[in-house]
Formats: C-alpha cells, structure tokens, sequence
C-alpha cells in the first residue's frame, strides 16, 4: 500500500522510476502507464516561464495555478528544479497573490493566504518566512474567533470569498504549524462534512445559527478528494486521531459510490460531466488511502485523454474531457482559449497516473 503524508508520490517510486523527469527519456521498455506520469511532468515544467503559469489570453501570472502545478510536480516527484523556480517566483510576489495589494486595496484573501502557506513547505521554504511575509501569522489573523463560525476562515474584505477548499488548505497548514488555532479550524472543516460522507463546497451565511453540513448541501467530488488529501497530508499524530480516521473514511466510502464503471468521475452541481479534473483528484485521494483498486480504475481513464503524439508538441498533457482532446486534433494544437483548461485538468490528473504506473498502491 502506498501511504503518503506529504503528498508526495514520488518518494516511492523505485530509484529507475525517478530518472523518468524532465530532461529524461523513458526508457524504451518502460511501461505506457510510466510514461505516462513522465510525461505529464514534462509538459507541465514546460508551461512554466519564468517559474510561474502566465495566461497568455488574459496577460496575467495565474499564482493559484502556478501553486497547483508545484503540488502536482511534487507529488510526482523528481522536479527538485522546477519547484525551486516555483518557490522563488511566487515569493516574489505573496502580497500580489494573497491581497488586493495591486488594486489599492487592503483586503486580505484567507483562501489565497492558506494556499501560499502550503505552497512554502511543499517548495521547501518556511510559511512563516515565505517572501518576507509570515504566512501562518496572516493566516491565523482570518480565523474567526467567536461563535458560532469558530475556527471558519474569512476574507478581510468586504464580501467574502472564503470556502471549503480555502478552509481545507488551512487545515493542512495550521496543523503543520501547530498552532493554537489548529483545534478549532479543523473542527470548523470537519462540521462541512455532511452525513453521506462529501463534502460541499460553500458555507452557509456567517449569520446562521448553524454552520455544519445540512441535507441541502449539494455534493463535490473535488472538495471530498481534497479533503481526503488534506487530511491525510496533517502530522501522524493528528492522523490517527479519531475525528480524522473517521472522516477520510466516510470521505473515501462516498467517493467510491460515485465512481463510474469507466473508472471516471464527475465533479459538483455545475461540473457533472465525466472529467479528469475530478476524476485525477479522486484518483489521487485513493491511492494516499490505499484503495488501489479505484485508483487505478481512475487513472486508466485519465490516460485515454492525455496527449502521445496526436497533437505535435504537447505530449504529456491532459484534456479535461473528451470534447477538449478531440477538439486539439483536429485543430491540430492546444489554443491559447483552451491551454488554461488544459493545465488545470493536467495539475489534478497527472497524480493519479501514478496509481497506473505502479500497478497498485
């Protein structure tokens, strides 16, 4: 079984499976299913510039994306370089990426600021030091402290943005951190578990009386497999508490009820299609909890959409459905309109690969 902390796969990989990074061909006897995972690594390095994802549609450095691609790179192991260049772009620019800095403002976003915080320590950088800025002391400032959203983050700003994936980023954060808030964070995150086993997306207004799951909470696949990964990334000892244990297994009981026989999933209300968005990120969250069976199911399907050599120049990257691969075919490259689809859908899905390459977990 393979079982991770850190979200890092690839420290688990077989020393001949390393060489498989950028800069290094695949062997020619090595399976498709290595290759596969390889390659993925490869074209994302390759969407880098200057360490970061510029959207060149919109002309702006995507910081969020940029921090989704260093979780990927990390967790398939063997991009010591990238991520460093990562570590050091996104330094470069923490208030532009966790405030309204360049807009003149002072608002702070507790989603952004808790990403950044995971971001540090996954590059190898401290959180409390991160481009000059205490990221955990930032954070812990948008952690409210009164009832009834104890433990909750919230915007310093005048509408609030925050959610359950901010909230789950904070989780693995403070609790990495250690800190006083920690308790009380992640009895806020664990309350946005409904009964089935998902978890949903959105809060409910700061102002009801009860700020737990309700039967009206509309499922997603992806907070679920986030907070799976979230949970399973905290300290060993936070692990095998109770509340812990007992939530990423009613997590994983309910994400293996929503896989399809294809091996795929569908994401929220507004992404029910097939995608390897959600299907990458349930794929992921199987194998840290060493159901390897669904993994591998999962990554199978996420392989069918990822580029060989049907599309010059692009090997390794993944569609985010069908349409969208076969959309690059024909037009015979990835448009500038569809590549930020294309590197969100391979950031969540290239992980799973590695349940394919291993052949279990």
């Amino acid at each position: 079984m393979l079982k991770r902390s850190s979200l890092n796969w690839g420290a688990a990989l077989s020393a001949a499976a390393l060489v498989l990074t950028l800069g290094a061909t695949a062997p020619a006897d090595a399976s498709p299913a290595t290759k596969a995972f390889a390659r993925a690594g490869h074209w994302l390095e390759a969407q880098l510039t200057g360490g970061l994802i510029h959207n060149d549609q919109y002309g702006f450095d995507d910081y969020g994306l940029t921090a989704d691609t260093a979780f990927a790179l990390e967790a398939l192991g063997g991009h010591a370089d990238a991520l460093t260049q990562i570590g050091d772009a996104l330094g470069q620019h923490v208030d532009s990426w966790t405030t309204g800095a360049d807009f003149g403002s002072s608002d702070v976003y507790a989603g952004s600021v808790a990403k950044a915080a995971v971001l540090a320590r996954t590059v190898g950088g401290d959180p409390r030091s991160f481009g000059g800025v205490d990221l955990i002391d930032r954070l812990n400032g948008l952690v409210a402290t009164q009832a009834p959203i104890k433990g909750r983050i919230q915007d310093d700003s005048a509408t609030d943005y925050a959610n359950v994936i901010g909230q789950a980023f904070a989780v693995r954060a403070l609790g990495r951190a250690h800190t006083a808030t920690y308790p009380s964070v992640r009895g806020f995150f664990l309350k946005q578990q409904c009964k089935a086993g998902y978890f949903r997306l959105n809060f409910a207004p700061a102002d009801a009386p009860k700020q737990g799951c309700t039967a009206a909470s509309d499922p997603d696949t992806d907070v679920t497999a986030l907070a799976i990964l979230s949970l399973d990334a905290l300290p060993a000892a936070e692990r095998r508490t109770d509340a812990v244990r007992g939530a990423v297994r009613d997590a994983v009981a309910w994400l293996k009820g929503q896989q399809k026989k294809s091996g795929a999933f569908g994401g929220g209300t507004s992404t029910k299609g097939a995608n390897t968005n959600s299907t990458g990120l349930a794929g992921w969250a199987f194998a840290e909890s060493g159901k390897c069976g669904a993994a591998v199911k999962a990554a199978t399907w996420v392989r069918k959409l990822q580029v060989t050599d049907q599309v010059t120049g692009e090997r390794g990257g993944i569609a985010y459905d069908r349409a969208g691969f076969d959309a690059a075919v024909r037009h015979g490259s990835i448009t500038k309109a569809n590549r930020d689809q294309w590197r969100r859908a391979t950031t969540q899905a290239a992980p799973a690969l590695l349940a394919s390459s291993l052949g279990a977990c």
